[in-house]
């Protein structure tokens, strides 16, 4: 793009932008004469995708703002008083706002509600942070039409996020989504007002205790063994990080009133959207939970747990029996959260009639045969917890399925009804009364995952991640995944490559741009361009069919599957390597 053109675009998004923090940055960019720089904030615009918006903050038309966010809201409202016009015409639509602890999460928040008001929509603001689960939780209770949370989940600081919600608590799908994306690039005219005049109207509503208590009691409400919560609760110590994001307030609570101990990283415990002891707020990422291990270390506490900033992922680690701490995959916590529901369930006759669990496609095939085992269905969708709840609410209506547990890789799990996305909160409530069931019956977490390794087969899974950033990102990534699609791997780690699965083309999901592999030994690898960042993503599931179910089998397994993992990692390289020339 050459220089006129930058300039023209850059002074038009000057004119436009209401926010002067974002404006001075583009105009110092000019007067530096940073064309680079510029071309980047200016080469397209920020896309309203499928999940909403995300980017780096900044000036810029490729860039998260506040005038990206107004756009985006005005839309959505434009969108939602179409698809609502009995209410529209009745004055009584209304829309959810949440946000976390990002930088600018609030201004954004704060407009993004302001525009809801102007157009009409009654607009319910948390009075301060709070987490996605939260957000899905409102919109139903308050039986709102739309909802919004500001939030970038586990990027790094840079990063901001929208995610746009419909009135089954889960983020907008097919056709909403797309509808939605027509509104917005449509949109030439913002209406807004002042905080003022938006109060004094009666079209924004602050909201608070009145959603946490209701919050906290559910999450509390899902568990199965309050008199062995109550007797034993006591004796096990939590350390806990929200990595300085919206959890502490909701895990601390929800924890402390069942009893248990639970030891907050206090240099982690207030929200700050500049992350200062860690690189990402990522609850999956080892070096985001190093001060947790430290302090759980000093402590001798009995289990690590961690939310990321939204409180929607929940990470644990725990000690094994030579004391080294061990950070679980999210597929290892998901199996064994999902093994505990079904377990409880059928102990006290709570399993209800053709039950079912959700995973998405790239999450372990661990779970399906936890499910088989206690009589559950296993479907799985696209990536992205709106897919399970989605697939969900689709069941509840026609009846075919009841729901008893959803789960994905990214360290996301649903316990409950009551929320249509991911919970770190509920889940970090099963997973403390799931310490204390096995603790009952003489065993540690650790211990129940290798019988259940042991019962099932050996389940190890890695996750390979590579940026392509800027103007050439997107065209690399393409022709990487186009590559794979007319020329896919005949092996991968030495294994023969039997099945290959496109979503593109696959009769039973919503096309996707994904590539699955499946190997000889039940091994199936994943490549998924992201979404919501510049990055392409191979997933590695690798199996070992269950043996004889001793100590030494479990022990070779392990040493099997590694050597796998260490393969198929290998090849993907030189795929990877390839693409990037």
């Amino acid at each position: 793009m050459d220089k006129t053109e930058i300039l023209k675009r850059a002074k038009e998004y000057i004119a436009a932008e209401k926010d002067e923090r974002f404006s001075k940055e583009v105009e110092e960019l000019i007067a530096k004469e940073d064309y680079t720089e510029l071309e980047d904030r200016f080469y397209q615009t920020l896309e309203f995708g499928t999940g909403g918006l995300r980017g780096i903050m900044g000036g810029g038309t490729n860039r998260m703002n506040t005038l990206e966010i107004n756009k985006a809201t005005q839309g959505l409202a434009n969108y939602v008083i179409k698809a609502f016009p009995d209410k529209a015409k009745a004055g009584t639509l209304s829309a959810v706002v949440a946000y976390d602890s990002r930088n600018n999460s609030d201004v954004f928040a704060e407009a993004t509600a302001l525009i809801f008001a102007a157009n009409g929509i009654k607009a319910y603001l948390f009075s301060g942070l709070r987490p996605t689960p939260e957000l899905s939780y409102a919109i139903l209770q308050l039986k709102a039409q739309t909802g919004v949370v500001v939030t970038a989940s586990h990027n790094p600081k840079k990063y901001n996020g929208y995610k746009a919600y419909w009135d089954n608590g889960a983020q907008v799908i097919e056709p909403h989504d797309v509808g939605i994306i027509e509104e917005v690039n449509k949109v030439t005219e913002v209406k807004t007002m002042t905080r003022v005049e938006a109060i004094s109207s009666g079209k924004l509503v602050l909201i608070d205790k009145e959603i946490d208590e209701k919050f906290w009691a559910m999450c509390k409400g899902q568990l199965f063994r309050p008199d062995l919560i109550k007797a034993k609760a006591k004796d096990v110590r939590i350390v806990y990080t929200p990595l300085h994001g919206t959890g502490a307030m909701h895990v601390e609570k929800v924890l402390g009133d069942l009893g248990l101990k639970v030891i907050t990283v206090p240099e982690q415990r207030e929200p700050d959207g500049n992350f200062p002891t860690v690189e990402k707020p990522n609850p999956e990422e080892k070096p985001a939970l190093k001060m947790a291990v430290e302090l759980a270390k000093k402590e001798n506490a009995d289990g690590l747990m961690a939310t990321d900033p939204d409180s929607d992922r929940f990470g644990t680690a725990f000690p094994d029996k030579d004391g080294n701490w061990v950070l679980l995959s999210g597929n290892q916590m998901g199996a064994l959260l999902m093994d505990y529901v079904f377990r409880s369930r059928k102990e006290f006759n709570k399993m209800p009639a053709n039950p079912a669990c959700i995973r998405s496609i790239v999450t372990s095939p661990f779970g399906d045969y936890i499910c088989k085992k206690y009589g559950v269905t296993m479907l799985d969708c696209l990536t992205g917890f709106k897919w399970i709840a989605a697939i969900e609410d689709e069941f509840e209506k026609d009846g075919s399925y009841n729901y008893v547990f959803g789960l994905e890789e990214s360290y996301g799990y649903k316990v409950e009804k009551d929320v249509m996305d991911k919970d770190g909160v509920s889940a970090a409530a099963m997973c403390a009364e799931m310490i204390l069931y096995w603790r009952s019956e003489g065993k540690s977490l650790l211990e129940h995952l290798d019988d259940m390794w042991k019962e099932f087969g050996y389940f190890e899974d890695r996750s390979i991640s590579q940026n392509f950033e800027g103007m050439t990102g997107k065209e690399t990534m393409k022709n990487m995944m186009a590559s794979m699609r007319q020329n896919p791997p005949a092996s991968l780690g030495g294994e023969k490559v039997v099945k290959v699965r496109d979503l593109l083309n696959d009769p039973k999901l919503p096309k996707s741009n994904v590539l699955q592999f499946y190997l000889e030994s039940g091994t199936i690898v994943s490549a998924r361009p992201s979404g919501t960042e510049p990055k392409i993503k191979f997933y590695i599931n690798s199996m070992v069919p269950a043996g004889n179910g001793t100590d030494a089998w479990l022990a070779d397994a392990k040493v099997k599957a590694s050597q796998l993992c260490n393969g198929i990692t290998a090849d993907i390289q030189k795929i990877i390597d390839a693409a990037s020339k």
